[in-house]
């Protein structure tokens, strides 16, 4: 098991995340589902140099992309998206591809749920096949139910991953399992082997450690069934836009160039851009509360 990040929550350049993570302990990084923003060549330099490795890609399910979509082009289109992640992670000499389905931020759906299921497993399976040729792991990921009305729990990712092959797999995130599931422990213990990829934030979302989850018991668990991929930092910061606010400086004023479809993803999950401080600290914390844990 050793510790990882994804890079999402903050536009900056790679070799400043990079630099970042490093000097906390990061030893890999889930690199954000933009293949467009990356040159394979230059990135692939970027992490040699720095000695961190692409552990992997977390696909931005936002706008048109989803495989959930009554519309047959929107779904192909959406099965090449995936597919050009799949590449891009092959391409960094990564593991992992965790797949999110359906449009982050859609609670509505858009057929019954035989037709859902039925588009979203052949998608998931067209993916899968291309994943198996570049030598990529799938792990389909649950969402709270805030963020998606198509699965939320880890038996139900299950359920995917059974229906598209048995070496398909699961990626759990401890912030999403304390809404949804009745025992989050048990959860993890369900997945087994099957357990791929597995994100952390606390219950509020911040950094692990600044919330109520016991970190020691979801590390524990993740030992108990023999899990030794990535824990990957996923904090989402919400903004308090009130005077109450505990971080007033957490904001970016001043922020650098983000694409559009980044910048909507980071506000449809209740966060801001993040100021490099208060990004940094996060990173920092996460760390501090993780590795001692990893280590053990």
């Amino acid at each position: 098991m050793h510790l990882s990040t994804h890079n999402w929550m903050r536009a900056e350049p790679l070799a400043v995340t990079l630099r970042r993570i490093k000097k906390y302990g990061y030893e890999s990084i889930e690199i954000s589902g933009e293949p467009t923003q990356y040159d394979v060549k230059d990135t692939r330099a970027l992490l040699k140099e720095h000695g961190i490795r692409c552990w992997g890609a977390v696909t931005l399910t936002l706008g048109e992309r989803n495989l959930a979509a009554r519309d047959e082009g929107q779904r192909a289109k959406s099965v090449d998206y995936v597919k050009s992640v799949i590449t891009m992670v092959s391409e960094l000499e990564g593991e992992i591809l965790t797949l999110v389905p359906a449009t982050v931020g859609k609670v509505v759906p858009d057929g019954t749920e035989e037709e859902e299921w039925a588009w979203v497993v052949d998608a998931t399976r067209e993916c899968f096949a291309h994943a198996q040729k570049r030598g990529v792991r799938i792990a389909v990921e649950p969402l709270n139910r805030f963020e998606t009305y198509f699965f939320n729990r880890a038996a139900q990712a299950l359920a995917l991953a059974d229906a598209v092959s048995p070496e398909c797999g699961v990626c759990l995130d401890a912030f999403h399992l304390n809404i949804e599931e009745e025992d989050m422990y048990e959860a993890i213990r369900l997945a087994g082997k099957r357990l791929f990829d597995f994100h952390v934030a606390d219950n509020n979302r911040f950094a692990a450690g600044l919330g109520h989850l016991d970190w020691p018991k979801i590390i524990g668990t993740l030992k108990e069934i023999g899990y030794d991929g990535a824990v990957t930092n996923e904090f989402v910061a919400p903004v308090d836009r009130t005077p109450a606010t505990k971080y007033p400086d957490m904001v970016e004023r001043n922020p650098v160039d983000i694409p559009p479809e980044q910048l909507k993803f980071i506000q449809d999950h209740g966060s801001s851009l993040l100021t490099e401080k208060f990004y940094d600290d996060q990173m920092r914390i996460t760390a501090e509360t993780i590795l001692p844990l990893i280590k053990q």
